[in-house]
């Protein structure tokens, strides 16, 4: 079955390149020239991938990722920004996108990036039918893989697709540190020299959500000079 994918650019020229090479990877793509009509149709359709530039008439890209998350819609974010700044790109990743590309990007790095994501959810769903997982507890964090849901206590923790995938990956490989790299290749599905923020900005949105005090964190710990590691004993370390 093909991937359904919502492309929001109003753009002409860089919607077309983007449906083109998209389509011709066997991938269905929907098309909207606006925030307020890309809204609809991610709140309506049923897509694996929205694609949304930053900058857009009416509601932009940051609006629009954000509004879908406060109404519990987790679908994959890609976003577009011909923006540069480091501030731009964290602000994507704060409000909810999984991952960001910056105009103007290469054809290629497009599609890997959009397959990277993509063989990410197909690999989860396809555990996740295969058979049942069980949930895991350290202290008070609950985590159950088949609901994707996360527990502090009593508390339900809103996690994105691309947070739960992080904090699961780090809970399964207890103790073990791993490098900005290696959870840019295991999480994200790729590795690209610079984009290590990407890594950093969803380790302190991750913190923020499951660390009693952040600024201390008990289970996701700097390892300094390395990398971070899932601490199982929940030893409170500080943050970095």
């Amino acid at each position: 079955m093909a991937n359904n994918i919502l492309v929001v650019e109003d753009n002409a020229d860089i919607a077309h390149l983007v449906k083109v090479n998209l389509r011709s990877k066997q991938m269905q793509v929907d098309h909207a020239i606006d925030g307020a009509t890309g809204l609809e149709r991610a709140l309506t359709g049923d897509y694996q991938l929205l694609i949304l530039d930053l900058m857009l008439p009416g509601m932009d890209g940051l609006d629009l990722c954000r509004t879908l998350r406060s109404k519990k819609v987790y679908t994959p974010v890609l976003m577009l920004t011909a923006r540069t700044s480091e501030l731009d790109r964290v602000l994507g990743l704060e409000v909810g996108a999984d991952d960001y590309l910056t105009k103007p990007f290469s054809v290629p790095e497009l599609v890997a990036r959009v397959n990277a994501i993509l063989r990410r959810s197909d690999q989860y769903q396809g555990a996740s039918t295969a058979t049942a997982i069980s949930p895991l507890q350290f202290g008070a964090l609950r985590m159950d893989p088949d609901r994707r849901q996360v527990l502090l206590g009593d508390d339900l923790v809103e996690l994105t697709a691309r947070e739960f995938d992080l904090l699961w990956h780090f809970a399964t490989h207890p103790e073990r540190v791993f490098t900005r790299s290696q959870l840019l290749d295991s999480v994200w599905g790729y590795g690209h020299a610079g984009y290590e923020h990407t890594v950093n900005s969803h380790i302190n949105r991750l913190r923020a959500k499951i660390e009693v005090d952040p600024a201390r964190p008990q289970h996701v710990i700097t390892v300094w000079g390395v990398g971070y590691k899932f601490s199982a004993s929940g030893a409170s370390q500080g943050a970095a």
